[in-house]
């Protein structure tokens, strides 16, 4: 009978053991991943992957494709999905209707907020005959890396976007 008692106390304190270590690390994973954001934050170099479009008319659209909006010290890429009314007519012929920015000459700032930050990005190169022309980003993340975007253009009705940030890949 001793022996059963000493044995079950021995795998309770096993147990407790491996709970608690297991919180430790999970804690730890946590912990690293929200220093990561805030370091790709800090550097401009980080990737906003759009998982949903919230356009100003209509409801919540998932989406099914890759789009997101790249941001580095010298360059903002974005490739996202327009769901909205525009206010200026596309030229004739044209089929492409997203919201592509591809620019070296752009303002970034960030501020924290709360547990995450605020970022906005405005393109320096306006070209109010562009139809899809874009005013501002306006990037807010959570320090765990979830965010809205918000743009918003010249011509064309607001659209927000929710999805996370990652980091950018290197091409090589």
């Amino acid at each position: 009978m001793k022996i059963l008692n000493k044995i079950a106390l021995l795998a309770a304190f096993i147990f407790i053991g491996v709970n608690v270590s297991h919180a430790q690390t999970k804690a730890e994973k946590k912990a690293a991943k929200q220093a990561e954001i805030k370091k790709m934050i800090e550097d401009q170099n980080f990737v906003f992957k759009a998982n949903y479009a919230l356009p100003m008319r209509g409801g919540t659209r998932p989406l099914t494709s890759d789009y997101d909006i790249t941001i580095s010290k010298d360059t903002i890429v974005s490739f996202l999905p327009y769901f909205g009314r525009a206010y200026v007519a596309p030229p004739p012929g044209t089929t492409d209707g997203g919201i592509k920015v591809n620019t070296t000459k752009f303002t970034y700032s960030s501020t924290p907020k709360g547990k995450g930050w605020n970022i906005t990005i405005k393109p320096k190169e306006k070209n109010i005959a562009d139809w899809r022309d874009v005013q501002t980003f306006n990037l807010s993340i959570s320090q765990d890396g979830y965010g809205s975007l918000q743009v918003i253009s010249s011509n064309r009705d607001p659209i927000s976007f929710n999805g996370y940030v990652e980091a950018r890949r290197n091409k090589s």
